[in-house]
């Protein structure tokens, strides 16, 4: 029997606005509903960033404390991950929501090119990134954006910043950076099982490649799916998502599709190397 799937939702981001969709989570309250929301249709995992009053991304830890909160009181057991991210935010700020060391953290682990910027990330913010999430208990989850952040990932091992079973998600469809090419996810597999043998995996498709990048990733095998607002805004080209909920329907529905089912909250935490909640972060 497969093992079942992880369905993380990715509520808010840092690039859309209600301008774009207004089902866009962005206070606090909004970020707890929506991701209630979320976990009641099936998602296990919330990534979360968040914003400050004029919708500008925020790093500010006590807006990151607030939605933990609301989210260990609403939605049991799921995983808490706080972005590292940084789109619109002081790389100094990047990892100041550690102190509150949520289950886990994403971490980029190399530069590239996104569409308006260089999405920057220099080796010593990722080795003092990777150092705070050892430090407070947090697992990081690996954005890979080029086939170089693998070998980013391994160094990191290699130095002790972490253990060799990351999470690793490899992030395909954005504009100037990697392509939603099934090919290039094959190729990327091949050397994540390579240098990292013992990674779990996902893959995350932007905007239009959300679904079908979805549909690769489960046809190889992956240990998560990733859907939500902050990667896509729509349904189909006219219509937009009325919701987080509507986004993780569809991908609890790619899921059972592949003849798989969904982690509870407690085997997501087991596939992701994670303590059962009320003992973890």
């Amino acid at each position: 029997m497969s093992p079942p799937v992880v369905v993380a939702v990715a509520i808010t981001g840092s690039v859309p606005r209600k301008a774009d969709n207004p089902a866009l989570p962005v206070t606090v309250a909004e970020q707890v509903e929506a991701t209630h929301a979320a976990y009641e249709a099936g998602a296990t995992l919330a990534h979360i960033h968040v914003r400050n009053d004029d919708e500008s991304p925020s790093s500010d830890p006590d807006r990151f404390a607030a939605v933990q909160a609301g989210l260990r009181t609403h939605c049991p057991g799921m995983i808490v991950q706080f972005s590292t991210g940084g789109r619109g935010r002081d790389p100094a700020s990047r990892g100041l929501s550690l102190r509150h060391a949520p289950d886990m953290a994403s971490l980029s682990t190399g530069s590239v090119n996104f569409p308006t910027i260089v999405y920057e990330n220099h080796a010593t913010l990722v080795q003092d990134l990777a150092a705070q999430m050892k430090r407070v208990g947090t697992r990081p989850e690996i954005e890979i954006f080029d086939l170089s952040h693998l070998h980013g990932a391994r160094r990191l091992v290699e130095a002790g910043l972490m253990d060799d079973r990351p999470h690793v998600q490899f992030v395909l469809g954005v504009q100037n950076a990697m392509p939603a090419e099934e090919h290039l996810l094959d190729l990327l597999l091949a050397e994540l099982r390579r240098v990292l043998p013992r990674a779990t995996w996902t893959a995350a498709g932007i905007g239009r490649h959300q679904a079908p990048v979805m549909d690769w990733a489960l046809a190889r095998g992956a240990d998560a799916v990733r859907t939500g607002l902050e990667d896509n805004i729509r349904i189909t080209r006219t219509r937009l998502a009325a919701s987080n909920a509507e986004l993780v329907g569809l991908a609890v529905a790619a899921v059972a599709g592949h003849g798989r089912r969904v982690a509870t909250p407690a085997e997501a935490r087991a596939v992701l190397g994670l303590t059962v909640l009320g003992l973890a972060g």
